[in-house]
């Protein structure tokens, strides 16, 4: 059979991409194969279930899913974080990180089996060849591409123009010409579904906890529990369940703690006992339960000339932490579309295919360094929440900005940026720097109490700002520009207070000290008076 473009995998990667191409052009013939048999079980056993800025932008607008995401799944009252307090045994005692009502600028809380089968569906009806129980067994590379697809009837060979691997970990071009690279970044994660969601409004009954979200609603929010290397993940799903996660850096927590379920659950009654308790009420409906060893991954090639692309985590993955996952599936599948329907207009795309290349990775090697060395400082309540806050800012001043404009791949354009994304690059690592050393040097207790990222009102008009109607390129490059001026200040905020207590950090960000700053004091962390925890990180290892 004779396609187009060939899509390996139907996962959410694959299924999306085949979307955006057939809407961008009806007359294209597209063939993906998928090797789960479909329809999927609902709650399907996936990471990815939550969605951000980006991400849900591409499935809400970019493929017009609206109506399916707004009644089929949930839409996510935001990230929240619960920071340590004594034994984690009350989430009342914790210091809490999140918003009280629901974005103006959307995402979603998705159940991936749901959303899959719904889009494996939408793309037969569009006349899209999908096979489910479907199985690449082998493929050559063009002109023109050949790939043999194992299938209950028989073996089914392709020939087409352009092959996409959108097989996820399998990575099967990534693997096939030894792509993969090594990250710094070495981290496990385990995951289970409950048949039943778990509500996290139901922990406590205590008012002044519950005033704070009076719609009830936090269970909606992707939470967050957090410790001196971990995070837990709490995560409900459209059909009823939740998904649990816990995620670890290894050298802090060993991967044998985490690798079957019931040492999953010995660990939880350790490190998080009220989520341990609340789940072990659920024991007997758990659906599922997977470990996954030093997922994240890079790649040395994603987009080639010789017309194969590399899409979703088959190419490349840094970390479920801000949910990037979706992200990346909307910027990869954006710069593959432009990509084919170039070539399909017979323009010559050799040297855009190279910008695109380029431009994908170092926004991976971006979203890379919030990760690096960095889940040391998970416990800790005052830099981890500078740390959200910095990091979101970050994310809605350029990369949200640029993706909700349908600039990324406007190759022109961003090379126009090319020396504001490098100061951008630049400043983003070193207060990734700063960070780690503040938690080094910080041994602070810190009380209960709330806030918001959203509170510092700078921060909620770069959220808002992303939804901006579509600007022309000068005044984008200048909304840009003016975004980057704007992290500077923040930046500098940020280094006048963990510099009071630690004036070496002054060092650090020294071109900062001309600049102006912004009121951030809604995002300070009330200390517990007296109280130190000197040994926080060492005291992890040593479990």
């Amino acid at each position: 059979m004779k396609v187009d473009v060939f899509i390996a995998g139907g996962g959410l990667a694959g299924l999306t991409l085949a979307r955006q191409l057939q809407r961008s052009d009806s007359s294209l013939r597209i063939a993906v194969a998928e090797k789960r048999r479909h329809p999927a079980r609902e709650a399907a056993h996936k990471v990815g279930e939550s969605t951000v800025e980006i991400g849900a932008h591409y499935l809400d607008k970019v493929l017009d899913l609206g109506p399916h995401l707004r009644s089929g799944h949930l839409v996510k009252l935001g990230l929240r974080y619960h920071f340590p307090a004594a034994d984690n045994a009350d989430i009342t005692a914790r210091f809490e990180l999140g918003p009280t009502e629901f974005s103006p600028v959307p995402s979603f809380q998705l159940d991936r089996g749901r959303l899959e089968n719904y889009l494996l569906q939408e793309n037969r009806d569009a006349g899209i060849k999908v096979l489910d129980d479907a199985v690449v067994r082998d493929f050559t590379i063009g002109p023109p591409h050949q790939i043999s697809v194992t299938t209950p009837s028989g073996e089914r060979p392709f020939e087409a123009r352009w092959l996409v691997d959108a097989s996820g970990r399998a990575g099967l071009i990534r693997r096939r010409f030894d792509l993969t690279k090594p990250v710094g970044h070495v981290a496990n994660a385990c995951w289970f579904r409950l048949r039943n969601c778990v509500r996290i409004d139901e922990w406590s009954d205590e008012a002044q906890w519950r005033s704070y979200v009076p719609s009830g609603l936090r269970w909606h929010s992707t939470t967050h529990l957090m410790g001196c290397g971990y995070w837990v993940w709490l995560i409900p799903l459209g059909s009823g369940g939740i998904s649990v996660g816990i995620v670890v850096d290894e050298a802090l927590h060993p991967w044998h703690r985490l690798n079957r379920f019931d040492r999953a659950m010995e660990w939880l009654h350790e490190f998080e006992p009220q989520c341990a308790d609340r789940m072990e009420l659920e024991r007997d409906n758990v659906a599922d339960f997977l470990a996954l060893r030093h997922y994240a991954h890079h790649c040395a090639r994603v987009y080639s000339t010789d017309r194969w692309l590399l899409t979703g985590e088959a190419g490349v993955f840094t970390d479920p932490f801000y949910s990037p996952g979706s992200d990346f599936i909307a910027m990869s599948n954006e710069l593959i579309t432009d990509l084919i329907m170039r070539d399909r207009r017979g323009e010559d795309i050799a040297t855009r295919t190279e910008q695109h290349n380029n431009s994908y990775l170092r926004m991976f090697e971006g979203f890379l360094r919030l990760y690096e060395g960095q889940y040391a400082l998970m416990g800790n309540a005052q830099v981890m929440t500078a740390k959200a806050a910095w990091d979101n800012a970050c994310y809605w001043a350029v990369p949200a900005l640029l993706y909700f404009q349908r600039r990324i791949a406007d190759a022109p354009f961003m090379a126009s940026l090319d020396l504001a994304l490098r100061r951008f690059f630049l400043l983003h690592v070193r207060m990734q720097t700063l960070l780690r050393r503040w938690d080094e040097l910080d041994t602070s207790e810190y009380e209960r109490g709330y806030t918001n990222v959203l509170s510092v009102p700078e921060l909620k008009r770069l959220q808002l700002d992303v939804a901006a109607p579509r600007m022309d390129g000068e005044t984008l490059r200048a909304k840009v520009l003016d975004n980057h001026a704007l992290l500077e200040r923040f930046a500098r905020a940020l280094q006048q207070t963990a510099s009071a207590d630690h004036p070496q950090l002054r060092a650090l960000l020294p071109t900062l000290d001309a600049l102006g700053t912004l009121d951030i004091s809604a995002l300070l962390v009330p200390r517990r008076a007296g109280a130190t925890t000197p040994k926080r990180h060492a005291i992890t290892r040593q479990r």
